[in-house]
């Protein structure tokens, strides 16, 4: 049985000013949160990981198969119009938000659509909350959306598809789904957040290992 919610996903319209963009309360099935909660890989540290660098249960992994999987594909390229046919899909995992995390910005022009799906159980004060903005100014919103368990927000990469959010620090649970224009792109963004994730890794045992 699928854990996400694409029927609801292909009747959801897509808002089209100034970009395009969507945002699906209850993408995950509910029924499915606390399996994926306990099985969430362990993430102290801030920043983007690859699935690769991380150990998690198998309701995460079935999630992250799912997602990586050729049916929410087929909904994303018919919900957005674009052919995704041959491009690569990448998935990374945050755990917890730094104070200087969110700034606003535009995604890198590899990537195509991204995809943003939260797994907090409940969220209080009003820092964290993605904001899709007109923008590079924070105040200058669309819509605001609090990353409760199961949230998707996603929009396609345009040059003015600004978003960020005020500052927060704490736990603050999500993937990132991307569908990028190669093979190469999905490599470098491999790499690239393989090596911060090593960094961190090394720079959290030291500081431990020195106490």
């Amino acid at each position: 049985m699928s854990m996400l919610n694409l029927e609801s996903f292909r009747d959801t319209s897509l808002t089209s000013d100034p970009y395009e963009y969507l945002v699906l309360p209850g993408f995950v099935r509910a029924d499915c949160l606390k399996r994926i909660d306990a099985d969430f890989p362990k993430i102290e540290q801030g920043g983007s990981f690859p699935l690769a660098s991380l150990s998690y249960g198998g309701a995460f992994a079935e999630l992250s198969d799912e997602l990586l999987g050729e049916s929410v594909k087929a909904a994303f390229s018919g919900k957005f119009g674009l052919d995704l046919a041959g491009r690569p899909a990448t998935l990374t995992v945050r755990g917890r938000c730094r104070a200087k995390d969110g700034k606003v910005h535009t995604d890198s022009r590899s990537k195509l659509i991204t995809a943003l799906i939260y797994l907090n159980d409940g969220w209080s004060g009003g820092g964290g909350q993605l904001r899709l903005l007109r923008s590079n100014n924070i105040e200058d919103v669309i819509a605001e959306v609090p990353p409760y368990a199961g949230t998707l927000i996603c929009f396609r990469n345009r040059e003015n598809a600004w978003h960020g959010h005020t500052s927060y620090e704490g736990p603050r649970r999500a993937l990132q789904l991307n569908w990028v224009v190669d093979d190469a792109a999905a490599r470098k963004s491999e790499r690239r957040h393989g090596l911060s994730a090593r960094l961190k890794n090394f720079s959290f045992r030291s500081l431990f290992s020195r106490k």
